[in-house]
């Protein structure tokens, strides 16, 4: 445990870490010598011998002055070595959400990361001065009270010591069963928090359908496996404890019997008995606590592996010298990639010409989004290339790859800011005036005017102010704001009725000039206005591919896609007389 703090920490809370222990050593070993010191005192101040006693006490008050300079001094390393702690895990850890891959986001990870972020890393900062400290002392104060007895009287320290193996193992076999019991229950607790946020988030889409048992019964049977976990956890640190505390009394049972034989066989005079048998029970205090010690240091660890886990999530890799890209023409070169075991694109190869719009059709399950995170460079391929202007993405960068791209996505979400400060966020330095033509362009302007307060209402959180539709617009007008040369459109009209689909189709295409355009898309007149289709079929490879008109004239899979939706465009429902 002490070597994952250590690592986790930046130079200056190792500095203090390392002074920290060094302290508790040098107050854990006072506190033992004390203990000792105690066995001639006592045996002198029981026999009447005033003299010697003084001289023993006055050994024990310079101890305890020299203890309590060690132990403030300690204290105050231990709260700055927490508070440095908890400062640098919280700046590694939000340095590492940033680096992360986008594609580390789409599997829900919110709970366990929301987890490690609060709970984890506050525990993590307290395990310096509430946790390594006490167990620090509840091992060497004993190990210098056990040489001392055996210094004392061989016997009594002989049988302390055969006690300790006992007390070990009993203490590793808490330490094991709590790790495990503190495993399921972080377990838990990351689903039941990923479980209780995906139904907030949700909560538009389940009050549109009316019925959300379902999805309260997945938050329900997230949240009893929690409570369980939980129980199991105070169920199996309570019986370790006690079995621990009984193991350890056993001992100053032991000590008492071995004691009293040599008392009545003359061996072992009254005076010494009583302060031996004062020194077997201050070497069994710091240890009993130290059987409940043993649970917090499990959970400590496994706190501490999490946190180093995420940390050690690989990022992609970033070139030293990012390349140049000739212009904005996108390429994928034989590309495979899966999700897991998942296979979903198989030597996928096709170009996208710069200043073009490629549709991308198909059926459910093709690849279809994939593809398009691949652009954004959410995730790079298993094998095969995706370039952009004849330089491969990890060769670009993926700082260069985002300023090159503006995605826009069917799960749009928006902060609990104004909408001109959600529109903003495609460039900061923007100016008022282009963050509005944006807006205009977008037809966010016909939102602001229904809202109170214009320009500078607030869409709430996840813009639940905001329609599905409204929000498409705002995140449109975020791309078109960006002006990056390459647009990724993934069903971004799906949420819109046919006037505001027909707006902001239009508003794209006045923005097509100079642009790369890949779009995922169903709608009739986004598909035929493209200069290139691409037709995935199940397999995630391209089945055909070509203009509208090309791919019509083939009369293959294309055509058939086409006159399906063009049949379903048309169907009414016809009253009946």
């Amino acid at each position: 445990m002490i070597g994952k703090l250590l690592r986790l920490t930046t130079a200056t809370g190792r500095r203090q870490l390392i002074g920290l222990i060094t302290t508790v050593v040098i107050t854990a070993v006072l506190q033992g010598v004390a203990f000792v010191v105690l066995v001639p005192f006592l045996t002198s101040w029981i026999a009447g011998d005033a003299a010697t006693a003084a001289g023993w006490l006055i050994t024990l008050v310079v101890i305890a002055l020299v203890y309590g300079v060690v132990f403030r001094i300690g204290s105050l390393l231990g709260q700055r070595a927490a508070t440095e702690v908890l400062q640098s895990l919280l700046d590694r850890l939000g340095d590492r959400l940033v680096e992360l891959p986008l594609g580390w986001y789409a599997t829900d990870r919110s709970g366990t990361a929301a987890d490690i972020a609060t709970r984890g890393v506050v525990f993590a900062s307290t395990v310096p001065y509430a946790i390594l400290r006490p167990i620090l002392t509840a091992f060497i104060t004993p190990a210098t009270v056990l040489v001392g007895a055996l210094l004392i009287d061989w016997r009594i320290g002989l049988t302390l010591a055969l006690a300790v193996p006992l007390i070990w193992l009993c203490y590793r076999w808490i330490s094991r069963r709590m790790a495990a019991a503190d495993r399921d229950h972080a377990a838990a607790v990351g689903d039941a928090s990923a479980r209780v946020i995906e139904y907030a988030r949700v909560q538009p889409a389940l009050r549109g359908v009316g019925d959300n048992a379902i999805a309260r019964r997945l938050v329900a049977d997230a949240l009893r496996d929690q409570h369980a976990a939980n129980r199991a956890l105070m169920i199996t640190g309570g019986t370790g404890v006690g079995v621990f505390g009984a193991v350890v009394q056993l001992t100053v049972i032991a000590v008492l019997i071995v004691g009293s034989y040599l008392a009545l066989g003359g061996d072992l005079g009254l005076g010494s008995l009583v302060a031996l048998l004062v020194l077997a029970v201050r070497f069994t205090e710091p240890v009993v606590h130290s059987g409940a010690l043993g649970g917090g240091v499990a959970i400590a660890s496994n706190t501490l592996d999490r946190i180093q886990g995420l940390l050690d999530e690989p990022a992609l890799p970033e070139p030293t010298t990012p390349a140049r890209p000739s212009d904005s023409a996108i390429r994928f070169d034989r590309v495979s990639f899966g999700y897991g075991d998942q296979p979903v694109l198989r030597e996928l190869s096709f170009e996208v010409p710069a200043g073009s719009t490629t549709a991308i059709v198909g059926p459910s399950g093709s690849g279809k989004t994939t593809i398009i995170r691949l652009i954004a460079r959410f995730y790079d391929p298993d094998r095969g290339t995706v370039a952009i202007g004849g330089a491969a993405l990890p060769d670009l960068g993926s700082r260069q790859v985002a300023a090159m791209v503006a995605p826009v996505f069917q799960d749009v979400y928006l902060f609990d800011a104004t909408i001109i400060d959600n529109i903003r966020i495609g460039d900061p330095a923007a100016s008022e005036e282009d963050v509005l033509d944006a807006a205009r362009r977008a037809r966010v302007d016909e939102i602001a005017d229904r809202l109170p307060g214009g320009w500078q209402a607030r869409v709430g959180e996840g813009g639940s102010n905001l329609s599905g539709g409204e929000r498409q617009r705002v995140s449109i007008a975020r791309a078109l704001l960006k002006r990056a040369p390459i647009v990724l459109l993934d069903e971004a009209t799906a949420a819109l009725d046919v006037t505001n689909e027909a707006a902001i189709t239009d508003a794209v295409t006045a923005v097509r000039d100079g642009r790369t355009v890949v779009v995922v898309a169903h709608r009739l007149q986004t598909i035929a206005g493209a200069d290139q289709i691409l037709l995935l079929d199940e397999s995630g490879t391209v089945a055909e591919r070509g203009t509208h008109a090309e791919l019509l004239a083939a009369g293959g899979r294309y055509a058939r896609y086409w006159n399906e939706r063009v049949d379903a465009a048309g169907w009414r429902l016809i009253p009946q007389p």
